[in-house]
This record gives structure tokens, C-alpha cells and sequence, in this order.
């Protein structure tokens, strides 16, 4: 009885810590993971405990479950705002203003909005244990956006059939705005008109691409899926071939003169854009003068101009598997910028001294003249450090001496070490891949890393940490936040099972210090797919944000990025702010940095979808070439839908439909990243070995479909 009376006396203490919790987060939407932490539950029962008060909460009323899982606080208008997300799939949402939650839509009320759309929608009232649902009421604003696919044309109209996940049905185009397509063509189209009568929307071709299944057109595509631009525009192309490199006699004498300093710059076998250049010098004392050299783009790309305009836009240069989309004209990014060798280049450096223990005792920055000796390739850099001989082996070797300490104690002070490899294709003359391989980083990648590293944290502190102690300019810093509590204690209490110890609380040096242990102790055991990838998802995304809260993956309390304006517009906002503070200038606008901060996050990360994408579709191109064929994998990924099977040979991701796992009925244990069979309770977890056969490839989906070879007894 006693024991019952405590265990009574525990729940309601637990309640109560769940209620005050609840009472502070208004719109907020929370878990029973971001509860159990808030409230300091650690143990499995009591986090248990905690979802089972959530869920009968939100059958009481108590609590909306606006999704499986996520709860708020019922104090919600029913009339809101929001952005519409059409799926083809038929399971809209919109995505509320106020508080950032997924409310579904039926397409019956839908008023036809479109993927981006800005709605004003009535929320239903809501229903115990029913999932909210809301009705558009009005397009308060259109997005700007196009479909792509393939156009069927008949006698006097034609439809494009679309390759969008965003769209279910095909787009109806008239006979005059079909633009000159074709049957067969992959095109670009705008939905003009979409009566609320009528299936299909209508609309017009805005461009031909090619056709359907040639490289440059599917390449195309991907980028137009993105709302990345696919040409360059021949004005901006025409101001940037009037720019000359000016490097008269004036301008050196306002710059430090290095050009006679040993420079060398070390790049991929294929680059041609070299932005920046190490220069290395014995000094009397016995230290090295070590220079960290970036080409100075920002002389010859002036705010305002056409060129800059553009190349804000862009924010990036898109990397693509069988191509380049530059941010800048080639005059510039290839030519005049570019640290090609034996030619007079204008930069700004950071200049260190250091002493043979990687100890930096001065630096300063400077806009520079230079002149790089040689061009190395990472191979033959790698070279030199493998055997010791080569053109400026001295110094290489110096250099890399120096960056192997600095990445000892990078990590010593709290980096996280991720292993990342990353996925080349060889590709034939019409772009189709023959072959596939992987580009690891070794010594030579990692020398350049670490001094790029270097600069880039001694241009953040220069800003952000005045010496005269003075309130900070408004800057460009390189951030990246803490990781998700929940998603840090599930990869500890995992990892545990395996018996590591990960830290999902404490410093973030202790904490990434037990993960970077775990990975280590890790390494080519049975557990390493699924700890290591549990490991990545756990963190956060590095952003470009005015509001400076360090750099965790890196350790670094003050990071920006300096070291690459010829393919990043924030490298160029940086250089732009530091010249100005250096010559005493005044604070810039802090909300105008920062909007250009948010849309340089955002076009990097549609170019690193659009770079994943074009990365799939060779994927699928190339396997295509192997269907039946038997390859061993790891499981990648889970869902309630299927298994994700990377392959170990190329690392091309497939996936094993729920259907066809036929001698079983399999459940989804999302907690244990499992499907489990209800029957024979076989499980498929992340991070298995497996062994799948190529099923299907599916070009316009970019979807691979693995079989089982054999399953787990």
C-alpha cells in the first residue's frame, strides 16, 4: 500500500512538472522527448511515463496532437494564415504562420492553392482523437513557380506531364502556348488559370529543354526544379568581359607586396576556379611567415553593379556531377580571379607567424599582390607528403606538419570527426555514367582545410572579438547550433546497448569528445552504419546568421567564411565588411545583413538538394545498366513504407518497398529504427548488412526499387 500511495504521489508530481511545462509554451508544439529533457526525465520508464500523460491528454482535449507525436496547447484561433503544401499524394497542408504547425487539407478544400502558396485557412473544430483539418479560404498571395516534365502533344493542345512530387495531375496547355514543344520535349511550365470546376490546371510553356532523357536537359531540370537558374545571362556576361585585372603600379604600391614570396595553390585534378593559395617563408627568428591567400573578388565585383546583383542572387555556385553552374562569369571566376600559377594576382590574406609546434605568435590581415609558383592537384600534393620528394617539398611538408597538429588539437578542443565520402561518377561524352568511385580526403585535403579553417576563425574573431573590448560590428558569422536533446539521448541510450558512452548532456566539449570516441571505438564493427549515421542526423545545420552563437561541429566560438567569394556570395559579404571595419568604418545595417544572411542559408541548401538530386538520377541512370544484378548494402534508412539499402560497391540508395517484404506482416519501430515482423518477429534495423537485387529504375521519379536476395532467419 505504501508503495502505492509513492508511486500514486510520483505520478501526480510528474503531472503537475508536465502541466507548468505546458502552460509555458503557448503556440509551442512539443514531444515527449523535449518534455521528458525539459522536465529532466531521463530514465526509459519514466519517458514512457511522460508520453502516455501526452497521449491521454490529447484524447481529453487537453492537449492538440497535430501530428503523431507533437502536441500543443489547445489555445488556437480558428482562422489563421499560412503556406500552403500541395503533395501529389494528395495530402495537403498548410503550415501556420504563427507557430510553424502542419495542418492537413483535403484537396476538396484546397481552393486549388498551389506548393508555396500564402493561404488564409478556418481550422476545423477540433475532434478527440480526430486530426485537425483545415479549409482554404482565400489565396492570399500566388508563388512564383514552375513544373517540369514531358509535353504530350496532340492536334490542337497538348498536356505536360509532370515530374513534380508537388502535383498529381497533368498541366493542360493550349495550342499557342506551347512554344514551339513537341511530344516528347522536357519542358518548363506555368499554371495560368485553375477554375474550381476543373481536374486538370491550365497553363503555358515558359521554356524547351531538350528531350526527354538527354543529359543537359534532365541536368536542366534539376535545376529548375530548384528555382536554380540553368544559363547565365549574356548581360552580365558581356559587364564582366570588360573587366581587365588592373593590376597597374598604384595599385600595388596600396597593397603588401608578396609576389615574390614562394605561393602554391592545391586543388581538385579539375578545378579551374583557384581562389585561394598558401605561401610559406622561413623567417630569421626560426618561425614561418605562413599566408593564407583568397582572391579578392570584391575588387572587381563593386556593390550594385549587374555582376553583384547577380551573383546575390545565385549565393552560390551550384556543384552538379557532370558540371559546374558558376555564381560568377567565367571571365571572373575562371580567369582574372582565379590564383592561376606565374600570373600577378590580387588577394586578401591572412598572414600568420608560426612556430614549428603550429603555434600562431602574430597575424594580421591584409589586401595583398601575389604570385603563385605552381599549381598542385591534390594527388600530387599527396605525393609529396608520401614519399617527401617533389617541387617545394621542404614546405609542403611544413605546412603539413603544422595542419596535422592544428587538427589534433581541433579535435582535442571538442570538434566533432565525421568520416564523409563522397560520390563521383565517370561519365562518357553524352553524359551517361560508365562508372563509379569515391573521393576520400587524405592528407593533402586535409592541409588545405586546416588553414582555410584558421582564416576563416581569425577573420570572425577580428570582427566579433574587438581587442579594445568595444560592442561588436554587425558581421557575417558561419553558425552552427547545439543538437537536438532528443535525438543526442536516443543516440547515447543506443549507443549504450552496444556499450559506448555517449554523452547526452554536459560541455559541449565533453559531449563531442564521447562521440568522437564512439566513432572511433566504432570502426568496422556491426554497429558502426547505424551508430555513425545516428550520429549525423543528430546534429544541426550549419546557417549564415548575423547573431553569433559559435560553430559546435568545429569547436570554434568565432567562424565565418572568407577563404571562397568566387562560389560564395557570404565570402564576399565578409570581405566587403572587412575591409570597411579595418579602414574604420561605421556598423552596417543589421537587419539588411541579416536578410541576406537567411536567403544565402536557403540557396545553398536548395543547391545542395539540387546537387543530391543530380547525384540520384546519375545513381539511377547508371544501375539502370544493372538491372538483376546482386550487390551486398546497409540498411540506410527506415520508415513505415520500406527499407533504404545503400550499396557498399557505389553507394547508390535504393529502396526495398513495405509490399514486397511478403512473409510478413512488418511494423515500423521508429523508436528502435526497425521494421519488425509480427509473426516471425524478424528485424530489418539501420545499420543491418543486407543483400538486395536491382529491381526496378525509374528515370523520371529518380527512384531505385531493391528485392530482398535473402532474409534474416
Amino acid at each position: 500500500m505504501a508503495r502505492s500511495n509513492k508511486q500514486k504521489k510520483s505520478n501526480i508530481e510528474l503531472l503537475l512538472k508536465i502541466r507548468e511545462f505546458i502552460n509555458a509554451q503557448k503556440n509551442n508544439t512539443f514531444n515527449y522527448k523535449q518534455v521528458s529533457h525539459a522536465i529532466n526525465v531521463t530514465t526509459h520508464a519514466q519517458q514512457k511515463a511522460v508520453a502516455m500523460i501526452l497521449a491521454e491528454m490529447a484524447f481529453d482535449g487537453d492537449l492538440i496532437e497535430t501530428s503523431p507525436g507533437k502536441y500543443k496547447s489547445p489555445q488556437r484561433s480558428n482562422v489563421m494564415t499560412g503556406v500552403f503544401v500541395r503533395r501529389s499524394n494528395g495530402k495537403n497542408s498548410v503550415i501556420t504562420d504563427n507557430d510553424g504547425e502542419s495542418i492537413f487539407v483535403a484537396e476538396r478544400n484546397s481552393m486549388h492553392a498551389l506548393n508555396g502558396d500564402k493561404v488564409k485557412v478556418i481550422i476545423a473544430a477540433h475532434r478527440r482523437g480526430a486530426e485537425p483539418e483545415a479549409e482554404v479560404v482565400e489565396i492570399i498571395e500566388k508563388a512564383d513557380q514552375v513544373f517540369i516534365g514531358t509535353l504530350q502533344v496532340e492536334k490542337s493542345f497538348g498536356y505536360l506531364l509532370t515530374d513534380s512530387k508537388y502535383l498529381a495531375t497533368d498541366i493542360f496547355i493550349p495550342k499557342a502556348k506551347l512554344k514551339g514543344g513537341v511530344t516528347g520535349d522536357k519542358a518548363i511550365a506555368r499554371i495560368t488559370n485553375w477554375p474550381e470546376e476543373m481536374k486538370n490546371p491550365q497553363g503555358e510553356i515558359v521554356d524547351i529543354l531538350g528531350k526527354t532523357g538527354e543529359n543537359n536537359a534532365e541536368i536542366h531540370a534539376i535545376l529548375a526544379e530548384y528555382g536554380l537558374p540553368y544559363r547565365y545571362p549574356e548581360a552580365v556576361e558581356r559587364a564582366a568581359a570588360k573587366i581587365d585585372a588592373g593590376i597597374t603600379p598604384d595599385v600595388i604600391d596600396s597593397r603588401l607586396d608578396m609576389r615574390d614570396v614562394t605561393t602554391f595553390t592545391i586543388d581538385p585534378k579539375d578545378a579551374k576556379d583557384f581562389d585561394d593559395a598558401l605561401s610559406i617563408r622561413r623567417l630569421e627568428n626560426g618561425n614561418y611567415e605562413v599566408g593564407v591567400h583568397i582572391a579578392d573578388v570584391t575588387h572587381y565585383v563593386t556593390p550594385d553593379t549587374i555582376i553583384d546583383r547577380e551573383a546575390q542572387k545565385r549565393a552560390t555556385s551550384v556543384y552538379l556531377v557532370d558540371r559546374v553552374v558558376p555564381m560568377l562569369p567565367e571571365h571572373l571566376s575562371n580567369g582574372i580571379c582565379s590564383l592561376r600559377p606565374n600570373e600577378e594576382k590580387l588577394t586578401f590574406s591572412c598572414i600568420f607567424e608560426m612556430d614549428t609546434n603550429a603555434n600562431v605568435i602574430n597575424r594580421h590581415i591584409a589586401r595583398t599582390v601575389t604570385k603563385s609558383n605552381r599549381r598542385f592537384t591534390y594527388e600530387e600534393a599527396q605525393e609529396i607528403i608520401e614519399t617527401g620528394k617533389g617541387d617545394y617539398a621542404h614546405e609542403i611538408l611544413m605546412l603539413d606538419s603544422m595542419a596535422k597538429i592544428m587538427r589534433s588539437q581541433r579535435y582535442e578542443n571538442g570538434a566533432v570527426e565525421f568520416d564523409r565520402h563522397e560520390v563521383r561518377f565517370d561519365i562518357d561524352e553524352t553524359g551517361h555514367p560508365i562508372g563509379v568511385y569515391f573521393k576520400v580526403s587524405k592528407d593533402a585535403n586535409k592541409l588545405i582545410e586546416e588553414f582555410m579553417l584558421l582564416a576563416n576563425k581569425t577573420v570572425a574573431q577580428a570582427i566579433g572579438k574587438p581587442a579594445d573590448h568595444k560592442k561588436p560590428k554587425a558581421f557575417v558569422y558561419r553558425v552552427h547550433d547545439q543538437p537536438d536533446p532528443g535525438k543526442l539521448s536516443d543516440l547515447a541510450a543506443l549507443s549504450r546497448t552496444f556499450g559506448y558512452k555517449v554523452k547526452a548532456q554536459g560541455t559541449p566539449k565533453d559531449v563531442n569528445r564521447s562521440i568522437n570516441r564512439m566513432l572511433s571505438d566504432v570502426k568496422g564493427r556491426g554497429e558502426e552504419n547505424l551508430l555513425s549515421t545516428l550520429a549525423i542526423r543528430s546534429m544541426a545545420k550549419a546557417v549564415y546568421t548575423t547573431a553569433n552563437i559559435g560553430h559546435y561541429g568545429l569547436g570554434f566560438e568565432y567562424y565565418t567564411h572568407f577563404t571562397s567569394p568566387i562560389r560564395r556570395y557570404p565570402d564576399m559579404m565578409v570581405h566587403r565588411l572587412l575591409d570597411r571595419y579595418l579602414n574604420g568604418g561605421r556598423s552596417v545595417n543589421l537587419n539588411k545583413l541579416e536578410e541576406l544572411c537567411k536567403h544565402s542559408s536557403n540557396m545553398e541548401q536548395l543547391a545542395a538538394n539540387a546537387e543530391r538530386s543530380s547525384i540520384k538520377y546519375k545513381q539511377v541512370e547508371y544501375l539502370g545498366d544493372h538491372l538483376g544484378e546482386i550487390y551486398d548494402g546497409v540498411i540506410s534508412g527506415v520508415t513505415e513504407w520500406g527499407l533504404y539499402v545503400e550499396l557498399d560497391d557505389n553507394k547508390c540508395e535504393g529502396l526495398v518497398p513495405i509490399r514486397d517484404l511478403d512473409d510478413d506482416y512488418y511494423d515500423f519501430d521508429e523508436r528502435n529504427y526497425c521494421l519488425v515482423g509480427r509473426r516471425s518477429n524478424t528485424r530489418y534495423r539501420l545499420g543491418d548488412k543486407i543483400r538486395v537485387q536491382i529491381a526496378r529504375a525509374n528515370l523520371e521519379r529518380k527512384q531505385l526499387d531493391f528485392t530482398l536476395v535473402d532474409t534474416k532467419k
